[in-house]
């Protein structure tokens, strides 16, 4: 008996499923609380400039939280790292509805952004440092689905708040427990340890060595961050001044990442026959476009839907796409290191992308979301035009093997 369990626990089949499972929970209360709060915040006469730095506070969390995890998954492995981000995650979701306080809830924010932060880390080094080569695509896409299908979930949760604001918060919380108990079940596994690399270059020295062979693959999960942030935690504020209504809002931004659901296998799978760099630039060009079109469309909500799930089928993946392209251009003992980075990048455009779109919609009102998403957007793009590969040999012959 004890030796099916074990078989079970090392299986990669079931160790993937359960990672994957992980990462779903995570994208569900991430894409629940932003839009749910800047409802709760917007009907309480917060300005969308608080509204927006309350969005941050997740983000901040992931900032804070970023160069101290890549040591203990080094030291402890992928498990108790996972393990503590759930409980952290699950203790603030029961938290939020007891005391609705603005500075209390820019707290949990931080703690529910720590707690994102480790599972996502341990997960995606996880995932990435045990997928075969010839799958990487495959399987760093199937987890951009997981965490987008939890993602575009979350938003319905708004719905709920006509029947009691608790429901939410429980609801998510309750998911997150049923996920911590299949974790228990995982054997524990540690990255690929470079020891004598680690103490040759030091931390600072293997960030050094990132940002020399792969700044470009950094930049998407900026770019991802900002996009997301904006869309989800200040277009409530902006739709519903634009007159909107709650359950209006609640359709638009799930199409956005029902979008990105679409396209983000296929992507993946593309960016493995025609190389991740050309489909980024793609991505970026055209989905810039996209977000600038809408500024002329949005009194036709039906067209604006459209576009949104359009969208959100070109930029979707940006995240997943630029963690399998730091993989091709990265040694395998600089995968943490690189996916710390990735997480910091993200955070930083998280950060950026809500302020940024708070501010704007005080200044300009009208247009003012679409012109930050699609000007960040073609910035990348220009960027990526510019960006020169400089993998060393063995790891571009891995990547194309």
């Amino acid at each position: 008996m004890n030796t099916n369990i074990e078989n079970k626990q090392n299986h990669p089949g079931y160790r993937f499923a359960v990672l994957i499972l992980m990462v779903l929970i995570a994208g569900f209360s991430q894409g629940m609380l932003l839009p749910l709060l800047a409802i709760m915040l917007e009907q309480a006469g917060t300005s969308s400039s608080l509204n927006g730095l309350n969005a941050a506070a997740l983000y901040i969390g992931i900032l804070l939280a970023s160069p101290f995890i890549e040591k203990p998954v080094r030291k402890y492995g992928y498990k108790p790292v996972i393990t503590i981000g759930l409980i952290l995650i699950i203790f603030s979701l029961f938290l939020f509805p007891f005391w609705q306080v603005f500075w209390f809830w820019f707290i949990l924010r931080m703690i529910v952004g720590i707690g994102d932060n480790m599972v996502h880390f341990a997960t995606q080094v996880w995932i990435t440092s045990t997928s075969p080569v010839h799958k990487r695509g495959r399987n760093i896409s199937l987890y951009g689905l997981a965490f987008s299908l939890g993602f575009s979930a979350g938003p319905f949760m708004t719905r709920l708040l006509a029947i009691n604001e608790y429901f939410p918060f429980i609801i998510a919380a309750l998911f997150s427990l049923v996920s911590y108990g299949f974790v228990l079940f995982l054997k524990n596994e540690w990255p690929e340890n470079d020891l004598e690399t680690a103490k040759q270059t030091g931390t600072w020295g293997r960030y050094k060595q990132v940002i020399k062979l792969a700044w470009f693959a950094l930049l998407p999960g900026f770019c991802y961050g900002f996009l997301e942030a904006s869309i989800h935690g200040n277009y409530p504020v902006y739709a519903l001044r634009s007159g909107f209504t709650i359950e209006w809002v609640s359709i638009l931004l799930p199409a956005f990442v029902i979008g990105g659901l679409i396209t983000q296998l296929p992507l993946g799978l593309l960016s493995d026959k025609w190389g991740r760099k050309k489909i980024l630039l793609t991505v970026t060009f055209l989905g810039s476009l996209s977000f600038f079109s809408m500024i002329f469309v949005e009194q036709s909500h039906l067209l604006l839907l459209f576009i949104f799930t359009i969208a959100g089928a070109l930029v979707g993946s940006l995240y997943s796409l630029g963690v399998m392209y730091l993989a091709d251009l990265l040694p395998r003992n600089l995968l943490p290191t690189g996916n710390v980075m990735t997480a910091v990048s993200f955070g930083l455009g998280s950060i950026l992308g809500p302020l940024t779109g708070g501010i704007l919609i005080d200044v300009m009102e009208r247009g003012s979301i679409y012109f930050a998403v699609g000007g960040i957007l073609f910035i990348v793009f220009i960027l990526g035009v510019v960006f020169k590969e400089k993998a060393p040999a063995n790891v571009k012959k891995a990547a194309t093997a």
